[in-house]
């Protein structure tokens, strides 16, 4: 079935609140088999929400609406329903009744407010029976509608226990069988992505591709349908398969996949250790690789030194590299990483040095401009790369380049592409 979704509030149109709400409809209606044409989010202003819905109506199978059914004044959505469809606001008893038991201890003020909770439009039928969390339902030209508090915790679970259910049931709906996968990829643009799986799309009318920049990774999404979950399952053997050929080496995970619990399970099998030694990044490696529980069975830790001083003193930066090549060199990211190797006694270790910007760069070394070392048992390389961005974004880039080096090095990838993002970095590996 094809569906809309449509969330109300002030809160959500001045940016106070992040709405999160539409976002996970979206995502299990979804998964549940069903595709949504449009989500719109609107303020608390009667009329808007009228002809918000009544537009929805026309060319969709069902509609979500989130928010505005409270019992404060500037909660609207119920009489703008009322007004809009024609359905005379109704008292329901039974609701009432549950609303004066659970407001019992309040006071008289706030028991009074509460009952407009209990006004609903004509042909309203609860979806919940504590009517704290009501929300309703009703059928509009044999279409539903189904109104959900804005509330996300309580907008969620009303969703998965009654609406999903409900939608799977409607009369003379047949609902499809959806398998999806997120194929995460670092190192490739977003148009190079969609070069390499062009061959895939418009192939079959089950299959769809669907590309989402998640800075500075991409993130691939392959949703194939079927009447069957074994027709569904059968097309998604199939095109997995492709999908993971066509994206290669740059594909490095999928679902919860990150790339540092990769990166952290390789090292964990292999019984290997790592220590990072970082100067533009100010320790982001560091506190990336940290984010995984467990990270240290393998993490020995880090240093930051940005200044040459503590690259001398705590790296074992030989003052003559610095000054011959300076620290934004590839001597220095060598210098580096053999420093953090030897200092930590770690298998492997990785370096970082160069120019987050704004300022700060040349004509020879321009801002972007990165170096990287990676030191590990039976050798050293260096690894130049050029991003492009803004400060913050040249250090996530840097952050992600480090992790992505040494998960090639783990599986004995020889190719290696880039981090890119507003445009193309530039490589030397030496």
């Amino acid at each position: 079935m094809f569906g809309e979704i449509i969330a109300i509030g002030d809160e959500l149109t001045s940016g106070r609140v992040l709405n999160t709400t539409s976002y996970f409809a979206a995502s299990h209606l979804f998964a549940a088999g069903h595709e949504i044409l449009a989500m719109t989010t609107i303020g608390d202003e009667p009329e808007l929400i009228g002809r918000t819905l009544q537009r929805a109506l026309q060319r969709a199978d069902f509609v979500i609406v989130t928010g505005g059914l409270g019992p404060t004044t500037d909660d609207l959505t119920n009489a703008a329903v009322s007004s809009a469809l024609a359905r005379p606001a109704t008292l329901y008893p039974e609701i009432l009744k549950k609303i004066q038991a659970h407001g019992k201890d309040l006071p008289a003020g706030q028991r009074v407010s509460l009952e407009k909770l209990a006004w609903l439009p004509a042909g309203a039928h609860a979806l919940h029976t504590e009517a704290q969390t009501a929300g309703y339902f009703l059928v509009q030209d044999g279409k539903p509608i189904f109104f959900l508090p804005g509330v996300p915790q309580e907008m969620e679970d009303l969703l998965l226990e009654t609406v999903i259910t409900r939608l799977a049931v409607w009369e003379g709906e047949e609902v499809r069988q959806v398998r999806q996968k997120v194929y995460k990829v670092v190192g490739l643009a977003e148009s190079e992505i969609n070069r390499r799986l062009a061959h895939l799309e418009g192939r079959d009318p089950r299959v769809r591709i669907g590309y989402y920049p998640v800075f500075p990774e991409v993130h691939v999404s392959l949703t194939v349908t079927g009447a069957t979950g074994r027709e569904a399952e059968t097309a998604m053997q199939k095109y997995d398969g492709k999908m993971s050929e066509s994206l290669g080496d740059c594909f490095y995970g999928s679902g919860a996949d990150t790339l540092e619990s990769v990166v952290g399970r390789l090292l964990g099998d292999r019984g290997q250790t790592l220590a990072v030694a970082e100067s533009c990044t100010g320790g982001l490696i560091g506190h990336t690789l940290t984010k995984i529980a467990g990270s240290s069975g393998y993490f020995l830790g880090g240093v930051v030194a940005y200044s040459d001083a503590l690259k001398e003193r705590l790296l074992g930066v030989n003052r003559e590299i610095l000054l011959r090549s300076g620290a934004v060199s590839a001597d220095c990211a060598r210098a580096m990483a053999e420093g953090m190797r030897r200092v930590t006694a770690s298998d492997h270790a990785l370096s970082v040095t160069g120019i987050a910007g704004p300022g700060g760069g040349s004509e020879d070394k321009p801002v972007g401009t990165v170096y990287f070392g990676l030191a590990g048992p039976e050798k050293t390389q260096t690894f130049l790369f050029r991003f492009f961005g803004e400060r913050g974004q040249v250090q996530a880039q840097a952050s992600q380049t480090a992790l992505d080096l040494l998960r090639r090095h783990l599986l004995g990838l020889n190719s290696l592409v880039l981090i890119m993002d507003a445009g193309q970095s530039k490589k030397n590996r030496q």
